[in-house]
């Protein structure tokens, strides 16, 4: 949102073919004040021993939504290095005392302080959970960057996943969040499967497990999140939980974080189901020329959609990585 969504852009923009200069680093300096101001309320936060809003961390509105700009933007900088450190700090343990993990939030899902979740949540999804922060720790990781307590970190995030792994008829899954019951009673088993969508299900969850896999040398976990992807693609009544085409809640979503995971796999079983999803995709706006999308926006509406089909019509990764703000790339 705001200024780090527009120098995130620009950024974009300028990678194929440099230009922006001037404005970029007029943005870069509100955006790495900002991020100043966000790591100090952080660890501020922490030496108080209390747990986290979403907000702090999340990709959309926190910290982890930050550090995918500047790991895309100055992988050098220092305030790239001091987000990545925060993101390992926020999984540590004895920094916040209390039954749960570090990254727990107090309040509900939407961010408010609510009845149904009275002593908070933990959450799991792409676009508000801890799914996000423990992408952009393998990406950095993957790229050689220096991140102290970077393994452990993505080991302590990867040891809370696997013990709400699930698993059904379609194959495994994780939940997109749990409450202080499920939590005490040691499993998410009695939280419905979430729809396969990126901002809580399996197309964020998965593509951060096998991220992490690949940082990790873990062939076991990379395995099982490209079969829990190659699973959900196969099964239509999963797939068809899904009843908008955008990037966020949408098909366009599930297409995106598919073809990222198609390109790391070890097989070809993602591969191999991209065309049916795409097809699908298609027969779903038979008449796109003449009966757009109303929304034309990124995370919602016609603009993701379109990027996402032109990186499978193309064969390609894109140049400009805009797909880095779903943390999948």
């Amino acid at each position: 949102m705001g200024v780090p969504a527009i120098a995130f852009m620009l950024n974009a923009a300028a990678r194929p073919e440099p230009g922006y200069q001037h404005a970029l680093q007029r943005l870069d300096e509100a955006v790495i004040s900002l991020t100043r101001r966000r790591l100090d309320a952080a660890h501020t936060r922490i030496n108080r021993g209390e747990y986290p809003h979403l907000k702090e961390f999340d990709l959309i509105r926190g910290l982890t939504g930050l550090g995918v700009y500047h790991l895309r933007r100055h992988p050098d900088h220092p305030i790239t290095t001091q987000t990545l450190r925060y993101l390992a700090r926020l999984t540590q343990p004895g920094d916040v005392p209390g039954p749960h993990p570090p990254w727990w939030t107090p309040v509900a899902p939407n961010g408010d302080h609510v009845p149904e979740y009275p002593h908070g949540h933990g959450n799991l999804g792409a676009s508000h959970g801890i799914s996000a922060p423990l992408a952009l720790l393998s990406v950095a990781m993957l790229a050689g960057m220096p991140v102290p307590a970077g393994r452990e970190a993505i080991e302590r995030l990867c040891s809370w996943t696997d013990q709400l792994l699930q698993h059904d008829r379609t194959g495994p899954w994780w939940p997109g969040l749990l409450d202080h019951d499920q939590a005490d009673a040691g499993s998410a088993a009695s939280f419905p499967r979430p729809r396969p969508s990126w901002c809580y299900g399996v197309a964020g969850t998965a593509r951060a497990q096998q991220l992490a896999a690949l940082a990790l040398g873990d062939v076991h976990r990379q395995s099982l999140a490209e079969t829990a992807m190659a699973t959900t693609l196969q099964d239509t009544t999963q797939i068809e939980r899904i009843t908008e085409l955008g990037l966020c809640h949408g098909l366009a979503g599930l297409l995106r974080a598919a073809g990222r995971m198609a390109s790391d796999e070890r097989t070809s079983q993602i591969t191999d189901q991209i065309p049916a999803l795409t097809r699908r995709i298609l027969l779903r706006n038979p008449n796109s020329r003449t009966a757009p999308i109303a929304d034309p926006s990124l995370l919602d509406g016609a603009a993701g959609l379109a990027l996402a089909l032109h990186a499978v019509g193309t064969s390609t990764h894109p140049l400009t990585e805009w797909d880095a703000i779903l943390a999948v790339a």
